[in-house]
């Protein structure tokens, strides 16, 4: 039996019958990741022993015939924005190469108390800078579907192990589509959830007000698994809300795949999404799911968003901002690298950031600090949060009437790679479908709806601010009737 092509909910089933101990299971994905990773290339690092430690620890506490968590024995990996006690934590830069954190992620703390076993720290963007998996500092990973094409990005090694059988599942971080484009080009289930609902406390940041942890997995039910063990009120992060509730998603998932769950649900489609031009396919597979959903009793109406069509600059204009700001914490000083020769202060400064940061992120903080300098914080950031506002408002309207909304997931297929990276415009559309979400906090998924060429196509499912568990009955409804060629 090929343990990796099992999904993470059958290989749960199977420990709990007893079926293979969680030392043989953890041992068969190390293996594969020995197999396999040389020329994927997911993974920054892998925590063998801790790992098989865990494994070891897991399998007493079922001989004692002790409770087991919801993750009992499933192999996790975790981006390597998200921070790891005692295990390196990079953010894929130079300048976070040795960077040793002094304890855990909330998140990473949750998946350890449900009996999650996690392998490593998976390959992502420089600081989660990109939409290919290109820019990081330890080398490009591949899609495991055509290892010429890219995973997606940033969470592009997050989704690349799950596709590549060597996580169960993953956890990936979303500031404008970063685990549901990379779930599109893998072929893989991602799910960004509300703002608020999973903590981001011990997440290293990108954007302040628009990062979330996401989840990947196989399917919807993988996917939601993870996310319902997550979804919880955390104190100690600021953006944390007293919503968050994982009740609702947990009844969803124990809901199962059923079609009448789709009966009577109200779906919107924004004409200004499919006014998009995409790549050949695309088009033809989202409206086979629509007509799906269309059969299986859903009632679907065409809506217009009108200040949709800002939401690219707008978020670029934020996101660069709050880059920006973030990213000046790296100076050679507290932690990470520091250039080795220098004759002032201003010198170390510019020195290690220079040394240490790649192309993309000193394009953005460039950006960045453009925006918020004193001639143009009105004529672009402050106007760049008041169309914020308006996206948001459109969305917030939609809800009122709609249960979802649906979109392409990405405008392109997964491309070869470098074709992209000389063109960074190019590369920042490929976000166009997804980046309006977290512009509003909202939740989507991306799931798979079929091919081109035998690429994988990526349908999403937006829906409103912790209504989670609406995106997820859908998922399953839909992915139950797509399995079913119905």
């Amino acid at each position: 039996m090929d343990i990796e092509k099992l999904t993470a909910v059958e290989t749960k089933e199977m420990i709990g019958k007893k079926e293979i101990s969680v030392q043989e299971l953890v041992e068969s994905y190390l293996s594969r990741i020995d197999s396999v990773d040389k020329d994927l290339n997911a993974f920054i690092s892998v925590s063998r022993s801790e790992a098989l430690e865990d494994a070891k620890r897991l399998d007493k506490k079922i001989g004692r015939g002790e409770a087991l968590g919801a993750l009992a024995g499933l192999p996790i990996g975790i981006k390597d924005n998200i921070i790891t006690r005692n295990i390196r934590t990079t953010c894929g830069s130079k300048m976070l190469e040795n960077f040793i954190p002094p304890y855990d992620a909330k998140v990473v703390e949750m998946i350890k108390k449900e009996d999650g076993i996690i392998l490593g720290k998976l390959n992502l963007d420089e600081f989660a800078m990109g939409s290919s998996t290109e820019t990081s500092y330890f080398g490009r990973t591949k899609n495991p579907i055509d290892m010429e094409r890219v995973p997606g990005g940033s969470s592009g090694g997050s989704a690349a192990a799950v596709k590549a059988g060597e996580v169960a599942l993953s956890l990936g971080t979303d500031t404008g589509g970063s685990t549901r484009q990379p779930a599109a080009f893998c072929d893989l289930v991602g799910i960004k959830p509300s703002y608020g609902l999973v903590s981001r406390y011990g997440l290293v940041s990108l954007a302040n007000s628009l990062d979330t942890v996401g989840v990947l997995g196989k399917d919807v039910r993988d996917a939601g698994l993870l996310l319902s063990t997550l979804a919880d009120f955390d104190p100690m992060d600021s953006t944390s809300s007293e919503k968050a509730n994982r009740e609702t998603i947990v009844a969803a998932l124990e809901s199962g795949n059923k079609l009448e769950d789709i009966r009577g649900m109200r779906v919107a489609l924004p004409k200004e999404f499919f006014q998009v031009e995409m790549d050949q396919g695309i088009s033809r597979e989202i409206n086979k799911a629509i007509r799906l959903l269309e059969s299986l009793g859903a009632n679907i109406e065409e809506i217009s968003l009108p200040h949709l069509e800002y939401s690219l600059a707008v978020y670029h204009i934020i996101v660069a901002s709050e880059i920006s700001s973030n990213l000046a914490r790296f100076d050679g000083i507290r932690y990470g690298y520091r250039a080795e020769e220098y004759s002032s202060l201003d010198e170390l400064y510019i020195n290690s950031r220079t040394e240490a940061l790649g192309e993309e992120v000193k394009r953005r903080i460039m950006f960045g600090t453009y925006y918020l300098s004193e001639s143009n914080t009105d004529s672009h950031y402050e106007k760049a949060l008041r169309l914020r506002r308006l996206i948001k408002e459109d969305f917030d309207k939609a809800f009122e009437k709609f249960d979802i909304i649906l979109s392409p997931t990405s405008p392109i297929l997964p491309f070869k790679f470098g074709e992209k990276t000389r063109d960074p415009l190019s590369m920042y559309k490929a976000d166009l479908f997804t980046v309006p979400v977290n512009l509003g906090g909202f939740c989507a998924m991306s799931l798979p709806c079929g091919y081109e060429e035998g690429l994988p196509i990526g349908l999403q499912i937006i829906g409103d601010r912790f209504k989670d568990a609406d995106i997820i009955k859908a998922g399953l409804a839909l992915e139950g009737g797509l399995k079913n060629g119905l």
